[in-house]
C-alpha cells in the first residue's frame, strides 16, 4: 500500500519499520501522518512481534504542522479526530521502539513518548515548545512528560519552552539510550530483534502491565489536558504566536 507522508517496510519478516518522511517540512505531523500510522499498525501482520518508529537520520519530527494548527479552535480541537489516532498508537499491543534523531519537538516528542522505548542519536534535541506559540502541548506532553521526568524537570522544560539535548534527556529519564547518530537504527533494530525472539504471550502481558501502572490516572488527566489545550486554541496569544513563527519574529503576547 502507499503512503504519502510515511515509508513502510519489514525486516526479518517479524520487525516492522516505519519512517515518517515529510523532510520539506522536518518531519511535522498533520493529521494525514498520524492517520496512516495508526493505519499501519491496525492492519500490521499478527506475525510482527515489534515495531521501530523513526523519522530518519536527520530530524525525527519538529512538531505539529503548522498550517493545520493556525486554523485549529477550540471546538476542533474536542472534536479532533487525531484524538483517535494517537488512542490507536497507544494502544498497540507489541512494543514499538522510537529511533529519533535530530528535533524530537512538540507533537514529535508527544509521538516518541507514545513508544515504549526511546533509543537517541547523540544528535537529538527533545522538547515541548509549543508555549512559544501561545498554547499547551495537547497530545499528552503535559503528562507523560511528567511521568518520565518529574515535576520539575517538566515545569523547567515546558514553561521555558527550552530544548533538552540526548544527554540531558537521558538523564532526566526521557531517553532509553543514546548512541551515535548513525547507529541509532541499528541499536534499534538489535533491541527489536531480542524482543522479537522472546514470547509474544509474555512481551504483550508485561507491556500491558507496565502501561496499566504507567496510565493510572492518566486518562483524566489525558481529557484535562485536551480540555484546557483547546482553550488555548481559541486564545489571541496562539494567533499571535503562530504569527510570529511564520514571520520569523518575537511574538508580543497578551495574556488573551
Amino acid at each position: 500500500m502507499a503512503y504519502e507522508d510515511i515509508k513502510v517496510e519489514v525486516e526479518n519478516q517479524n520487525i516492522l519499520i516505519i519512517t515518517i518522511d515529510r523532510p520539506k517540512v522536518y518531519n511535522a505531523l498533520r493529521t494525514n501522518t498520524l492517520k496512516e500510522i495508526a493505519e499501519v499498525l491496525t492492519t500490521s501482520s499478527d506475525d510482527i512481534r515489534c515495531v521501530i518508529l523513526t523519522g530518519g537520520n536527520k530530524v525525527f519530527a519538529a512538531g505539529a504542522d503548522i498550517n493545520e494548527l493556525e486554523v485549529k479552535g477550540a471546538i476542533e480541537s474536542i472534536n479532533d479526530v487525531r484524538t483517535s489516532y494517537w488512542e490507536t498508537i497507544k494502544e498497540f499491543k507489541k512494543p514499538i521502539i522510537a529511533a529519533v534523531n535530530g528535533f524530537c519537538l512538540g507533537g514529535g516528542c508527544e509521538l516518541a513518548m507514545h513508544c515504549d522505548i526511546i533509543i537517541s542519536g547523540d544528535s537529538a534535541q527533545f522538547g515541548q515548545p509549543e508555549i512559544n506559540l501561545g498554547i499547551m502541548p495537547g497530545a499528552g506532553g503535559t503528562q507523560r512528560t511528567v511521568r518520565a521526568m518529574g515535576k520539575s524537570n517538566t515545569m523547567l522544560a515546558l514553561l521555558t519552552g527550552s530544548f533538552m539535548d540526548a544527554k540531558t534527556a537521558q538523564k532526566r529519564n526521557l531517553v532509553s539510550e543514546v548512541v551515535p547518530v548513525e547507529t541509532t537504527m541499528i541499536r534499534s533494530l538489535e533491541i527489536a530483534r531480542i524482543i522479537a525472539s522472546k514470547s509474544p504471550f509474555a512481551v504483550s502481558a508485561i507491556k500491558s502491565a507496565v502501561l496499566a501502572s504507567y496510565d493510572n490516572g492518566l486518562n483524566a488527566s489525558l481529557k484535562y489536558e485536551k480540555t484546557l489545550f483547546s482553550g488555548t486554541l481559541a486564545s489571541v496569544d496562539k494567533k499571535e504566536g503562530i504569527k510570529a513563527f511564520k514571520e520569523k519574529r518575537k511574538p508580543n503576547f497578551k495574556g488573551q
